[in-house]
């Protein structure tokens, strides 16, 4: 007779289900994955996980809205109770790396998979917009307190640039070669406040042969 499963065991599935296929996404691509490999890693037959998701894609679109939403929650946390833009910004950065160091497939399966953040799933997209508008908004309230004099939605996304590039930088351990990320990081960030203070020349964004088409 077969065993009947509790809320528990679906839930415990589920959870070992996104597990194994984060770290498998993060490592061989969207393309690189078959549901029968999860099958396999899972001790289970090829059709069981068909039970808890509709498909790959399906399990993609939740292991990478679990993986934005995490992502927030930790750069929110980070920031709650600081009153000074800058020491706000300082505690998301911090945070910022120190997510993505300790949870490098959810990084990778964030930012380095060629797959849409759309309406199809929904949870992806809201948790998506939730952790980039977190992070851009710190540039806002720079902008408010006068510590920046420019554009505060460039400046976010370039601060977002920043932030990403150490982290791959790191992570391909290219900073073997120069200084940690721990001495690079605040040495950019002050670079970049200073340049957007009152006092800096002012350019206006120009496109460049890379721009999205």
């Amino acid at each position: 007779m077969p065993r009947y499963l509790t809320e528990q065991d679906i839930a415990d599935f589920r959870a070992e289900l996104c597990r194994v296929a984060t770290e498998r996404f993060a490592r061989f691509g969207y393309e690189g994955v078959t549901m029968r490999q999860l099958a396999d890693a899972l001790g289970c037959s090829p059709k069981t996980p068909y039970r808890y998701f509709k498909d790959k894609a399906d399990i993609l679109a939740t292991v990478r809205a679990q993986a934005f939403a995490g992502f927030a929650d930790a750069l929110e946390k980070a920031a709650s109770g600081a009153t000074d833009p800058l020491d706000r910004g300082r505690r998301t950065s911090e945070a910022y790396i120190a997510f993505a160091l300790k949870n490098p497939h959810a990084y990778r399966i964030m930012f380095d998979i060629d797959a849409p953040i759309d309406e199809t799933h929904p949870e992806l997209a809201p948790q998506a917009e939730r952790a980039a508008r977190y992070i851009t908004k710190g540039a806002e309230s720079l902008a408010e307190a006068g510590v920046i004099d420019v554009d505060a939605k460039m400046f976010g996304w370039g601060m977002w640039a920043m932030l990403h590039g150490t982290v791959m930088l790191h992570q391909s351990g290219m900073l073997k070669h120069g200084p940690g990320y721990g001495t690079l990081l605040p040495f950019v960030a002050r670079l970049m406040i200073k340049g957007a203070t009152k006092n800096a020349p002012r350019e206006a964004p120009r496109e460049t042969k890379g721009k999205r088409k």
